[in-house]
């Protein structure tokens, strides 16, 4: 029940959130405002996961403009991923100590847009090198730009719906991808119809990616504005307060981490660089349409755009983060063994590659914050970035060498030997996981039975207050407002906590 005390401090709240009395689409402290705010992440990842691939979507085209072999092209990607083996590095460090996510934010979607712009002038007067050039800096803010998303999405849901969180943020990045695969090749075609030459077309086709890394510069913008509120709002400690990163943290990474990294850079070796050479490859075996073939590529794309989001709830309500990881590699490895060794129509293999890839991501990117401290986990999501990339680095110029020499069923096995690493690596943590008593592959229920457990032995009593037991289970424990009126003062019944707790109390666990 509601004192007269606690809707006087609500109410004197009511002007500084927005003049909106406080409904759930103002309140930074009820699920309404957060799910809008997820939204602005959303949008905050979706222009560098759109020129991401750009160059995938118009490989043909670029390959016989700039008349490059396929291995070259694959440079483009190559430079993407070569300065993140160090810089996602950093960049998580530079988050976690000195930036903090809000200016992180509008500092690496400055550099993708700046980056894409570069790239889409090289193609327009066709040097290659000035392509190289802005593939180059983009990658210098696009994973970091991936590390601010990741950490913003624990800040804000944490304990609250994290794993959907992270299931609709790369359903709309993968919605940036798909628009991409359908719409670039047809941009080109359209600046063609308007008179522009072949590299000018190009170059068309990739300024309209520009404009939407415009637009995630916009969300960045929103975001250090909403999330200072919310900081404000609800009196809450500024990111990078209290416990601070150190380098030397990372020799005390606990091996489940590590093993979390493996799996993740032998999984998307295999998605990433078969999609960049994918429409190539469908119509070489396959005799389709080069219209067919960028479809088919990117249905990889189109399921995770609502698979991912609707796994992501399924995993916050069922658990079982790592069981649904392993599930998801098994399931890619029998899609790329549908591609390699029979003819089955390529969208049985794609949709199940689909499938599998939005499990996989929204069951295995949440288990770093599982595992870690929330002042490491730009550092730790920025090494999850950084060996991420050393492995698409060496994977796609490789793949496009093996392609080159022999072809694409030799890659395709190339593929299958990453993915048994993988899924390798998920039964070793599951074995270290439970030897150590971890909570990766527990059930909702049972971390939240684990959680109230641990609640209740580090619950102490303050000013003489104990915790109300009954049936020896933790009860609620007592108002400290009206149990403490002698001591008005104390730490429990002070009016910045009464208003911390108001403001939180409809923020839901779990969904």
């Amino acid at each position: 029940m509601v004192t007269d005390e606690e809707e006087a401090l609500l109410a004197s709240d009511a002007p500084e959130i927005g003049g909106c009395g406080g409904s759930a689409l103002c309140h930074p402290g009820k699920r309404g405002h957060r799910l809008l705010l997820l939204g602005v992440m959303c949008l905050l990842g979706f222009g560098n996961y759109y020129c991401y691939d750009q160059p995938a979507a118009l490989e043909s085209e670029i390959i016989d403009v700039s008349g490059v072999t396929t291995a070259q092209f694959e440079l483009l990607y190559a430079l993407y991923s070569y300065p993140n083996v160090i810089l996602s590095v950093f960049g998580g460090f530079l988050i976690d100590r000195v930036t903090g996510l809000r200016w992180g934010a509008v500092l690496f979607a400055s550099i993708i847009t700046v980056g894409h712009a570069i790239f889409a002038f090289g193609a327009q007067i066709n040097s290659f090198l000035t392509m190289e050039i802005g593939r180059f800096v983009f990658g210098l803010g696009g994973e970091n730009l991936a590390v601010v998303q990741n950490a913003y999405a624990v800040s804000w849901f944490k304990d609250k719906e994290l794993n959907m969180a992270f299931g609709l943020q790369l359903s709309i990045a993968r919605l940036g991808s798909t628009v991409n695969m359908l719409s670039s090749e047809r941009a080109y075609f359209a600046g063609l119809k308007m008179g522009f030459t072949r590299p000018q077309s190009i170059g068309f086709s990739l300024w309209i990616g520009a404009a939407f890394c415009a637009m995630s510069l916009g969300a960045a913008f929103l975001l250090w504005h909403y999330d200072k509120r919310r900081t404000r709002l609800l009196k809450l400690p500024e990111h990078g307060s209290g416990e601070q990163v150190r380098v030397r943290d990372v020799k005390d990474f606990p091996l489940s981490l590590w093993l979390i990294f493996f799996i993740c850079v032998a999984y998307y070796v295999s998605i990433f660089p078969f999609i960049s050479l994918g429409t190539v490859f469908f119509q070489d075996k396959y005799d389709i349409s080069s219209g067919e073939a960028h479809l088919v590529d990117s249905l990889v794309y189109l399921i995770s755009l609502g698979g991912a989001f609707v796994f992501g709830i399924v995993v916050d309500k069922v658990g079982r983060n790592l069981l649904f990881v392993n599930i998801a590699i098994v399931f890619t490895i029998v899609s790329h063994g549908l591609l390699a060794f029979t003819f089955v129509t390529p969208y049985a293999g794609q949709i199940l590659m689909g499938t599998a890839y939005s499990l996989l991501a929204c069951a295995l990117w949440p288990m770093v914050a599982m595992v870690m401290k929330e002042h490491q986990l730009g550092t730790a999501y920025g090494i999850m970035q950084a060996i991420q990339n050393l492995g698409l680095a060496v994977v796609a110029y490789a793949a496009g060498v093996l392609v080159d020499k022999s072809g694409y069923l030799l890659l395709e096995c190339f593929f299958l030997a990453w993915l048994c690493l993988a899924l390798f690596c998920g039964m070793v943590l599951y074995v270290v996981d439970s030897a150590r008593g971890g909570n990766l592959n527990l059930s909702v229920a049972e971390r939240d039975a684990r959680k109230l457990a641990a609640e209740q032995k580090a619950t102490i009593s303050i000013d003489g207050i104990a915790p109300v037991l009954s049936d020896q289970k933790l009860s609620r424990p007592v108002d400290l407002m009206s149990s403490q009126d002698s001591n008005s003062s104390s730490v429990s019944g002070s009016t910045d906590d009464v208003r911390n707790r108001l403001l939180n109390r409809d923020a839901p666990v779990h969904g």
